[in-house]
């Protein structure tokens, strides 16, 4: 519902789109600096082993080979990477594997040419000899008791660690439903791969990087402490980014390779990866083996919760590791739990580094509480929503401290549940579904239901910078430490400062993803952009207002408390002819002359950093209808409702668009996506042929609405939803195949649910 008088909260078409649909935005890739060098990375193939030699002689004869680097011969001088600060030394990445390889993908050599097709015939040049050592590739191998130790140093394979409770939880339950499931290995898989551009010199002796990444302020501190510079030697720049989903969030060592090389040979160095080398050698997502068990009296009501994680980091751990913790605070999810008991351990794997990916630890979390929710209410034959409702936490209680530590803001959990109940004919659905069963029908009706709440800007991002500039033209900059890579950050921060200004949205620039025009930035990720930087752009165009009006009032001869925003400038209220231009205000804000005593002359200008003081909680509720054919195990998504809840809605458009993409990638991790490796460690999808990712076509149209229950801690009463729909839907879709088939007695099909998984649970259940 949109505000009286105001822009926010209508849908409007968003100003980015244009240069995005025409192709007029440069990507890393497009960029051209003259006599730019390329950089190729030589990768092993071999998952575990010992290096016993790498021989570069050859690439190094090759035409157009201006450097080969690796641990032999490596002059660029890097130290070992530490992908997260909480995570042990021990586990430090070597830039070149010199001793030991610890995945397909690991970087052996570096070659710079001075084409790319010189770079890749150089690198195939290269000759490594491996000994194979025994690897472990799943989160549960790595932490058995025989499983080979990857980093010997460290003693075992573990990396991380993180527990809550000691009681039993579940004493005195009446019920106790137990399920083990798996939040398989995702890959990223962003329309443009990643890359760099590194250009020596500038500033101050130092070096630019353009990269494809969500969080520039946070690749500069890695850039410059890798190559000895200050900071502000260091520039990084983010021209159009092709999608992030959290892979892009990472700094990668290859940006690291890139900047020496570029600053060692006095040139410009660009890597560009290729489709195969962002699926394997990057970071992928997820990689959860989770058990949970809940306790619950005769009345469906819970008891307790007793839950365990064991988490893959991959060879080289990074914020990935440390994603339990986000799933150990998430575990109640809506739901009043008197008792839990949480235990996670991350374990170093011999294959791709764990980062952050849509959801980040939130998705693992509803999954684990959803699942076991649904085996309970199948175990006590409790209609799934009834037991959902019979739990929620009350809404009287809000602002309310979960047992696990979370620090929900508002919530109307049963308001949502309802709406989606009512949006989907539950009731109907649930008619048909026993009229097919009753029918013996080969295409079986599966309803799932999920409830949902998440944190968004979690990790203590809840703090942001913005600014506010009036132009000598009377045209208006916004600038934010937020980076933009598709949500639509131009369209949401100029409706906010132009519902403040009263300057039309496409009078307002926006500057962002430039260390060297933004002062400082958290980046994108955890869906943090409006609650943070919106609210700093807000304060900041409030802030230039009251000084615009001191002026106006002064130069009119009025009081500031009459003075509003008109067509153009700033008028006194009920006088729109006594009027004074932006151009005219920006011009007197740097003249003392035509300044009320006590302002200082300066640029019409202010900048500062918006602290929400905590995370905010959205939430929702979904309902997937699916089609399980029992004779091959297809399944066919039917309808997908989904009613979300990201605080007050700033452009319904935007919403929308964020909860269908974030439902879209919840679907594919049901039903499609799947990183697998072989007994030896070899990636089995390493490009697109094998790695799933759906099309369009294969999902149902979604069915999308929103309530709206603000957040009390920013003036815009915004939460995030940007990564919404993927936590909700997974469990929804999830729970929707084996509510399909659970009368045969089954009670849980793990995800990805291919037809082959789906067909072998029917014919072990029929057998």
């Amino acid at each position: 519902m949109s505000e009286s008088g105001s822009i926010l909260g209508n849908s409007v078409v968003r100003l980015e789109d244009p240069t995005l649909l025409t192709g007029a935005g440069k990507y890393v890739a497009d960029l051209e600096s003259a006599d730019a060098a390329t950089v190729v990375f030589v990768r092993s193939n071999v998952a575990h082993g010992t290096v016993v030699s790498v021989d570069v002689d050859e690439a190094r004869a090759m035409p157009g080979v201006v450097a080969v680097y690796s641990a032999a011969g490596d002059d660029l001088g890097l130290a070992p990477f530490q992908g997260f600060p909480m995570l042990p030394a021990t586990f430090n990445r070597p830039i070149f594997a010199g001793e030991r390889v610890r995945f397909v993908g690991d970087i052996v050599a570096a070659v710079v040419a001075e084409t790319s097709a010189q770079a890749y015939d150089a690198a195939e040049a290269v000759v490594v000899e491996i000994d194979p050592l025994p690897v472990a590739v799943t989160p549960l191998a790595a932490a058995a008791a025989d499983a080979p130790v990857i980093f010997p140093e460290a003693g075992s394979n573990i990396c991380f660690n993180t527990t809550f409770g000691e009681e039993d939880p579940l004493e005195g339950a009446q019920v106790r439903a137990e399920v083990e499931m798996v939040s398989q290995r995702l890959a990223g898989v962003p329309m443009e791969p990643n890359g760099c551009l590194a250009i020596p010199g500038e500033p101050d002796g130092g070096i630019t990087c353009w990269l494809s990444h969500q969080a520039p302020h946070s690749v500069q501190p890695a850039v410059a402490g890798a190559l000895g510079l200050e900071p502000a030697q260091v520039r990084i720049v983010c021209p159009w980014v092709g999608g992030g989903f959290g892979p892009k969030a990472a700094v990668y060592v290859e940006y690291l390779v890139a900047a020496a090389a570029a600053r060692a040979l006095g040139r410009p160095v660009k890597w560009i990866e290729d489709r195969s080398e962002d699926m394997v050698s990057l970071v992928h997502g997820r990689d959860f083996a989770m058990k949970a068990t809940l306790g619950l009296d005769g009345e469906g009501r819970i008891v307790g919760l007793d839950a365990s994680v064991t988490a893959a980091a991959g060879a080289y751990p990074a914020i990935g590791a440390i994603l339990p913790m986000l799933t150990q605070m998430m575990s109640v999810g809506v739901y009043d739990i008197p008792k839990v008991r949480f235990n996670a351990t991350s374990v170093v794997t011999n294959n791709t580094t764990v980062g952050a990916y849509r959801g980040a630890g939130r998705p693992e979390a509803t999954q684990l509480i959803e699942r076991v929710l649904d085996v309970a209410a199948d175990q006590i034959g409790m209609d799934p929503a009834e037991i959902r409702r019979r739990n929620f936490i009350d809404p009287a209680a809000f602002p309310v401290t979960t047992i696990t530590g979370a620090s929900y803001d508002s919530g109307e959990y049963a308001k949502a549940l309802d709406a989606v109940l009512e949006a989907s004919d539950y009731k109907g659905l649930r008619a048909e579904q026993e009229r097919r069963r009753k029918a013996g029908d080969t295409k079986l009706l599966g309803i799932g239901v999920s409830a949902y709440v998440e944190v968004t800007a979690p990790l203590g991002l809840h703090t942001e910078y913005g600014a506010t500039e009036i132009n000598d033209d009377g045209t208006a900059t916004i600038a934010a430490g937020t980076s933009v890579h598709g949500q639509g950050h131009h369209t949401a921060f100029a409706m906010v400062a132009s519902s403040v200004l009263g300057i039309p949205m496409e009078k307002i620039k926006f500057v962002n993803s430039d260390t060297a025009a933004v002062p400082r930035g958290a980046g994108t990720l955890g869906s943090r952009s409006l609650q943070t930087a919106g609210n700093a752009v807000l304060a900041a165009s409030e802030q230039v207002l009251d000084r615009a009006r001191k002026i106006a009032a002064h130069t009119l001869e009025a009081s500031a408390d009459d003075i509003v925003t008109g067509d153009g400038g700033l008028h006194v209220a009920g006088v729109p002819g006594r009027m004074v231009s932006w151009a005219d205000l920006a011009a007197a804000s740097k003249d003392a002359a035509k300044l009320p005593e006590g302002l200082e002359p300066g640029v019409l200008r202010h900048e500062g950093d918006f602290d929400g003081g905590n995370s905010t909680f959205p939430f929702g509720a979904h309902v997937s209808v699916v089609e399980v054919d029992t004779e091959t195990g297809g399944v066919r998504m039917v309808r997908h409702v989904a009613v979300d809840d990201c605080g007050r809605i700033l452009n319904p458009l935007l919403v929308r668009g964020q909860q269908h993409g974030g439902i879209a990638q919840g679907a594919a991790q049901a039903l499609f996506e799947w990183v697998q490796y072989d007994e030896a460690g070899n990636p089995l999808t390493g490009n697109l042929m094998d790695y799933l990712i759906p099309a369009a076509s294969e999902f149902c149209s979604f069915e999308t609405s929103n309530t709206q229950t603000d957040s009390p801690r920013n003036p815009l009463g915004a939460k995030g939803i940007g990564e919404s729909g993927t936590i909700g839907s997974t469990p929804a879709i999830q729970n929707a195949v084996v509510d399909a088939v659970s009368h045969l007695g089954i009670n849980h099909i793990d995800m990805p649910c291919t037809p082959e998984r789906v067909w072998r649970a029917i014919r072990a259940a029929g057998s």
